[in-house]
């Protein structure tokens, strides 16, 4: 784990693998951390360097210091990650709010990707009036007892019998980030909306889903596949909102085959 110092915050990431190999950068779910990746580096790391990080208040990373989170922001913070790494351009891997700076990357700064692969997330995400209902009760109640009901909704059935401790595993790490960086992320996915900024991007771009992902369900990413011009999304059966987690052979494999 290493640290760099942005705006103010300590922010956490990892920088594995060969420097002369392209630069892979995955961007975590919300209330989740970068550990979501560790199953696919193994396969990940004979081909590519790869870059991961947490976002604010999330695993290492310190707590958000202003009022406000944009996705431009967030944008900002990955862009500071891949200058320190050294490279100019780089492969982007983002889930749910990770697939959201994707889409910043691919409406603001599409000349520094190589490929883009977003994986259940959309345009837009749920609704303004649900986002706000949960950044309210995470300041109010706190992550730890929020967890108990959002943590459910990541993981499809299959996995959760596969590993009866998951979803514990998961509230545990959860209810130790910081609630007002949580809250203010909650607020910005309620104002994110790229249904009218994502055409003419000229970056190859895979979408990729889960069949019991009540999250962002297939329809997501095919509504966001007609905004962004993208081919018909991959929809990963008995899988729910975290691939990387439930079937991280496969999502890797499938990373291997696109991500050139």
């Amino acid at each position: 784990m290493s640290f760099l110092e942005i705006d103010g915050r300590a922010v956490g990431y990892r920088l594995l693998g060969d420097p002369a190999l392209p630069l892979v950068v995955l961007a975590h779910p919300l209330g989740m951390s970068q550990a979501v990746w560790d199953d696919l580096l193994p396969v990940l790391l004979p081909r590519y360097r790869v870059l991961s990080w947490d976002l604010p208040g999330h695993g290492s990373s310190a707590a958000w210091l202003g009022e406000e989170i944009t996705p431009e922001n967030l944008a900002a913070e990955l862009l500071a990650l891949v200058d320190q790494a050294g490279a100019e351009r780089f492969h982007f891997v983002g889930t749910s709010i990770g697939g959201v700076i994707g889409q910043q990357l691919l409406s603001r700064h599409g000349e520094r990707l190589l490929s883009a692969t977003l994986t259940n997330t959309g345009a837009v995400i749920g609704t303004a009036e649900a986002w706000q209902a949960r950044a309210k009760a995470v300041r109010e109640l706190g992550l730890a007892a929020m967890a108990v009901d959002i943590v459910p909704r990541w993981f499809g059935p299959a996995a959760c019998e596969r590993e009866p401790a998951l979803l514990k595993g998961w509230n545990t790490i959860m209810g130790r980030g910081d609630a007002n960086s949580y809250a203010l992320l909650c607020d910005m996915l309620g104002r994110t909306d790229f249904r009218e900024q994502l055409q003419g991007h000229g970056v190859p771009l895979l979408l990729v889903g889960g069949s019991d992902d009540i999250a962002t369900p297939p329809e997501s990413l095919r509504t966001l596949a007609q905004c962004s011009g993208a081919g018909e999304p991959v929809i990963l059966e008995q899988v729910g909102h975290v691939p990387s987690v439930e079937c991280p052979a496969v999502f890797a494999e499938l990373l291997v085959k696109r991500v050139s």
